[in-house]
C-alpha cells in the first residue's frame, strides 16, 4: 500500500509539472458557452476552441461549449449578446473585425453596450496565394495589381474596417492604388475565404496566420508577405516593409460578455480568463499559432476598444472609405 501511495504522489507531481493538474480550485463557472460570431474555421473560431480546451485541460472550469452564430461580420452575434442581458454564462470571442463591422452596418447593439472581459492576443495577417499562382512574390502581385486593380480581386474574411479588409486597403494606398478601386470580396470567416482562394475566385487572400497554418504547412498555400513589424518564425516570407511596402498592420482578439452582468458573475469570468492567460497550456497555444500575448483585462480593455473605434474611423476616413 505504501508503494502504491508513493507512486500516486509521484504521478501527481509529474502531472503538475506538465501543467496537467491545477493547484487552484476550479472557477465556479459551470455551463459556460463561448459564442463565435462567424463561421467554423475562422480565426475567432480557432481562438475560441483553443481557449475552451485550455479552460478544460488546465482545470479552470468544466463543460465549456463553443457555438457559431455567423452573419454580418460579427453583427448578428453582437445583437444576440445584447439580447442576453445579465447572462453570466455567456462570452463572445471578438476582435478588430467586429469593431469594423458594427460601424459598417450601423449596428444598434455595439461593443460599447457589452461588458469587456479581456483582450487575449495579437496576430499578423498574411498575404496568401495558391501554390500554382502566377505571383511568386509580393512585387509581382503589386505590379499586376497596379496595372489593373479590378482584375486582381482580393478576398478577406472580414467586413469593412476588419483586419482582412484594412490590410489590403493600406497596402493599396501605399503602392499608389486608390482604395476605392480595389475589388475586395468579403467572405464570412476564414473557412469560406479558403474555399474561394483555392477555387481561384480571388487572385489573393488576406487572413490571419493561424487560420491557414495547416494549408501553409502542406504547401496548398504560399505566403507572399506578413503584415507584422518582424518576420514570423517558421514562415518563409518577408514583412511588407521588407518587400518594399511601408505598412504594418496587426489584428487582435478578445472576449466580451453581455451587458448588465452581476458583479460576482463578472468577477468569475475575469478570474477564469486570467487563469487561462497564466496557464502553460495557453503559452503552448500561443507558440503553436504564432500569436503574440496581448493580455489586457477589464476596464483597461474597454478603454482600448473605445480607442480602436476612434482610430478605425480616422483610418477609413484617410483612405477615402466609409464604414
Amino acid at each position: 500500500m505504501r508503494r502504491i501511495r508513493a507512486l500516486a504522489v509521484g504521478l501527481t507531481l509529474v502531472l503538475a509539472a506538465a501543467g496537467c493538474v491545477s493547484d487552484s480550485p476550479a472557477v465556479d463557472l459551470p455551463d459556460l458557452r463561448i459564442m463565435v460570431p462567424n463561421a467554423p474555421g475562422s480565426g475567432y473560431d480557432v481562438t475560441a476552441r483553443s481557449a475552451a480546451k485550455v479552460l478544460e485541460d488546465a482545470g479552470i472550469t468544466r463543460g465549456v461549449e463553443v457555438f457559431n452564430l455567423p452573419g454580418g461580420g460579427g453583427v448578428v452575434g453582437l445583437r444576440r449578446l445584447g439580447y442576453e442581458r445579465g447572462n453570466g454564462r455567456l462570452m463572445m470571442l471578438m476582435g478588430l473585425g467586429v469593431v469594423g463591422s458594427q460601424a459598417a452596418a450601423g449596428a444598434r447593439v455595439t461593443l460599447q453596450d457589452t461588458t469587456p472581459v479581456a483582450r487575449l492576443i495579437e496576430e499578423p495577417s498574411i498575404v496568401v496565394v495558391t501554390r500554382d499562382s502566377p505571383y511568386r512574390s509580393l512585387g509581382e502581385l503589386v505590379t499586376a495589381w497596379r496595372a489593373a486593380p479590378a482584375a486582381v480581386p482580393v478576398g478577406g474574411g472580414s467586413a469593412v474596417g476588419g483586419p482582412d479588409h484594412l490590410a489590403p486597403m493600406l497596402v493599396a494606398h501605399a503602392v499608389g492604388i486608390t482604395p476605392r478601386r480595389v475589388s475586395y470580396r468579403q467572405y464570412d470567416g476564414g473557412g469560406d475565404l479558403l474555399a474561394a482562394i483555392l477555387d481561384k475566385q480571388v487572385a489573393f487572400g488576406v487572413s490571419g496566420l493561424s487560420e491557414y497554418a495547416d494549408q501553409i504547412a502542406s504547401g496548398q498555400l504560399r505566403v507572399l508577405a506578413v503584415t507584422s513589424e518582424r518576420r514570423v518564425p517558421g514562415i518563409a516570407a518577408p514583412t511588407l516593409r521588407e518587400a518594399g511596402v511601408d505598412v504594418v498592420c496587426t489584428n487582435w482578439r478578445g472576449i466580451v460578455a453581455p451587458p448588465d452582468l452581476a458583479a460576482p458573475d463578472l468577477d468569475r469570468m475575469r478570474a477564469a480568463v486570467a487563469r487561462l492567460h497564466a496557464s502553460p497550456q495557453w503559452r503552448a497555444v500561443l507558440e503553436r499559432y504564432g500569436w503574440t500575448d496581448a493580455y489586457l483585462s477589464g476596464n483597461d480593455f474597454g478603454a482600448f476598444m473605445r480607442a480602436e473605434n476612434e482610430r478605425l474611423d480616422a483610418v477609413l476616413g484617410d483612405l477615402g472609405l466609409t464604414a
